[in-house]
């Protein structure tokens, strides 16, 4: 009997490689993950081509252009991936009636309000990439229905580049790290994410929920309040580093493009309509280092 295959743009990103980690976990799907070189949402020919050669159940896109800073000198390829990408994949979805998940950003919110950000409340993108990926999300619910949004924040993984492995790297070479503490937010372990998102899809399967009722716009973060500071200064405690953070304001760390000050997230909504719990973010990141120390005694083992 043939499995429901769940495409994943995107593939060799943080999110992306955790769900196909957690592939084990759910032997009830195949997952079929795609790089940029296996298929390029960009293009839109490519994006339908591949659709009308292959047979899926499910997409879930993965793929964005991440370099923040990058992107304000590289608007045009950020536009390509933020917005383009979603609007192809979209667009082939609804011909295939595919439901689609997409994965958005917190950077889509800039207020400094005291209170957890609900999916209703007012975007205010302050940079190219908040603006790519809230008018990649626009596109993609113009193409097609369902369409499930997931604004997400801080994501980091034992895969890819991130601020955790930064901090490690950095943390474990020098005496002091200068980190900013006025801005706000909750670190995301993508393997948290990931998992919720292949759970949502299993009761799609099993029945226990329609298509119909992923869509709009749902928050995922860990549980909990940071600043990037405090994360810091967690990591370093967690695994015995003996250096010293000291605290900074954004102001003596100018970037090219503008961070969110208070971007923690409410997720009542998604907890609510699938019946999830979330893990504390200290949970996700105790878990990501126990795998990070794994793999660096089995390099050294081989080595």
């Amino acid at each position: 009997m043939r499995k429901p295959q769940i495409l994943i743009t995107g593939a060799a990103g943080q999110v992306g490689q955790e769900l196909q980690y957690l592939a084990a976990e759910f032997p009830q799907f195949q997952l079929i993950g795609l790089d940029r070189l296996g298929l390029d949402i960009a293009d839109e020919e490519a994006v339908l081509n591949w659709f009308e050669q292959h047979e899926v159940d499910f997409c879930i896109n993965c793929a964005a252009y991440t370099a923040v800073d990058k992107a304000e000198s590289e608007a045009e390829k950020a536009s390509q991936i933020n917005i383009e990408g979603p609007r192809h994949l979209a667009k082939a979805c609804a011909s295939h009636q595919i439901p689609f998940i997409h994965l958005s950003t917190d950077y889509v919110y800039h207020g400094d309000q005291p209170r957890p950000i609900k999916e209703d409340a007012a975007t205010s993108p302050q940079s190219v990439y908040a603006r790519t990926k809230l008018a990649g999300e626009g596109v993609a619910q113009a193409a097609h229905s369902p369409v499930m949004i997931i604004r997400t924040s801080w994501v980091y993984s034992a895969f890819g580049n991130n601020f955790v492995k930064t901090m490690l790297r950095l943390g474990r070479d020098r005496e002091f790290l200068n980190v900013v503490f006025d801005q706000i937010g909750t670190p995301t372990y993508a393997r948290h994410l990931a998992k919720t998102l292949l759970q949502i899809i299993d009761r799609i399967h099993q029945g226990q929920i329609k298509a119909a009722d992923i869509n709009g716009i749902f928050h995922y973060s860990n549980e909990g309040v940071c600043s990037w500071y405090d994360f810091a200064v967690t990591i370093f405690q967690l695994e015995g580093i003996n250096c010293q953070v000291y605290p900074i304001e954004s102001k003596d760390y100018p970037t090219p493009a503008k961070r969110p000050p208070f971007s923690v997230l409410n997720k009542e909504k998604i907890k609510q309509h699938f019946s999830i719990s979330i893990p504390h973010w200290s949970v996700g990141l105790r878990e990501c280092l126990t795998q990070l120390r794994a793999e660096t005694l089995s390099a050294k083992n081989i080595s």
